[in-house]
């Protein structure tokens, strides 16, 4: 039998997965503020959560997102899978249209500027992601679309 994980997600899974997703993750950055990421710092799994603060492109207003990071050198490398729906996350797109944002990890904020991972890092950096968080490697095929793996560099 197939992996219902590696199936498209049906119109009604996905609007499903969107309310969701923005409900926890309202959740989750009032919590991990409050807490310097004491509380909503970690998957379950024990993969570690960045608070990434973006510009809304279109709003020109400060938008805050959770992901879960995992750290390569000076970078934190992140996965806009946006739990393997057929869109890019908002975040990814706000980053396109301006890659300055800020990472708040645990009770420290640094600027950074995104890039989308050449195939080469992509490859590099794949095993550490799926390692923090298998899903991923589901997510990836799930969708009618390229996962992009970002770089966020201190600026």
């Amino acid at each position: 039998m197939d992996n219902p994980r590696a199936r498209p997600m049906t119109p009604f899974q996905e609007r499903l997965g969107r309310v969701t997703v923005q409900w926890m993750t309202g959740m989750n950055v009032v919590a991990y503020r409050l807490s310097g990421g004491r509380v909503a710092g970690h998957v379950p799994s024990g993969a570690p959560i960045c608070l990434l603060i973006t510009t809304g492109r279109r709003t020109g207003r400060s938008r805050t997102v959770p992901l879960l990071y995992v750290p390569d050198g000076d970078d934190y490398v992140v996965v806009a899978s946006r739990g393997g729906m057929g869109t890019h996350p908002a975040w990814y797109l706000n980053l396109r249209a301006d890659p300055n944002a800020t990472v708040w990890v645990g009770s420290e904020t640094r600027p950074v500027h995104a890039r989308d991972a050449t195939e080469e890092e992509r490859r590099r950096v794949w095993p550490k992601l799926t390692a923090a968080y298998p899903h991923f490697d589901a997510y990836q095929v799930r969708p009618p679309r390229h996962i992009p793996v970002v770089i966020l560099s201190p600026a």
